[in-house]
């Protein structure tokens, strides 16, 4: 059975000339441990779905179900609520807080989920250390090479124990060697977190190393591998 499902999915915006319709009855089916790839033109949607998909945004019809839960069931505090606690996001501006050390901003999803220091902390540390940056604990995002705010970044995505990883154009904004060292460990995480990954990207080397690979044209998701 598929751990994410999408059925008949839509969602237009109204804009100042008129309703925009960007996602137009989606289908889409990613078996539990999957890595998925979804490319496309800029400006089709990628982002769209991704946000729709992680309860950042409402769809206008349709369904999603990850795992047990069907996301049209549920309220705007629950979507909150499961999106926190199952999913977590990576995107391509890496979003951490400049007056935070790497372990402060790694660590922040489970204070915001009342976590102790206690508990918090070393959670954060072993999963930083895990990315590469166990000399880097202590310094602020500003101290920090692109790369390694994205790894930052990654650590904090994962420091819940999702279920789901969502990634935005996850090594858009890096140069081609750090953007293929961030490939590798975006994978190994995959694998070794027994993860179920949705990735938006333009990197055909990013998604040549996904399970599958799907098209956003028009609205609908079309399988290209």
């Amino acid at each position: 059975m598929s751990f994410v499902q999408v059925s008949a999915l839509n969602k237009t915006y109204r804009t100042a000339t008129g309703p925009l319709a960007v996602l137009r009855d989606l289908e889409l089916s990613v078996e539990r441990g999957h890595m998925v790839a979804v490319v496309g033109a800029s400006g089709v949607g990628k982002s769209t779905l991704l946000h729709v998909l992680g309860g950042l945004d409402r769809f206008d019809s349709g369904a999603i179900t990850i795992g047990d839960a069907d996301l049209s069931r549920l309220s705007d505090q629950q979507v909150v609520a499961f999106r926190n606690r199952h999913i977590g996001f990576v995107f391509q501006f890496h979003h951490l807080l400049p007056e935070f050390d790497a372990v402060e901003n790694t660590e922040m999803p489970l204070r915001i989920a009342r976590e102790t220091v206690s508990v918090a902390r070393p959670k954060a540390e072993s999963l930083l250390r895990r990315v590469g940056l166990g000399e880097r604990l202590d310094h602020r995002p500003g101290t920090l090479s692109g790369g390694e705010q994205q790894r930052v970044a990654i650590a904090r995505a994962l420091v819940m124990g999702p279920a789901l990883l969502l990634a935005d154009e996850p090594t858009g904004d890096l140069d081609e060697s750090t953007a293929d060292s961030l490939h590798d460990l975006l994978r190994e995480m995959h694998a070794e977190r027994t993860l179920t990954s949705i990735i938006a990207t333009h990197n055909l080397r990013l998604a040549a190393i996904c399970d599958r690979v799907y098209r956003l044209v028009g609205g609908q998701l079309i399988p290209e591998r």
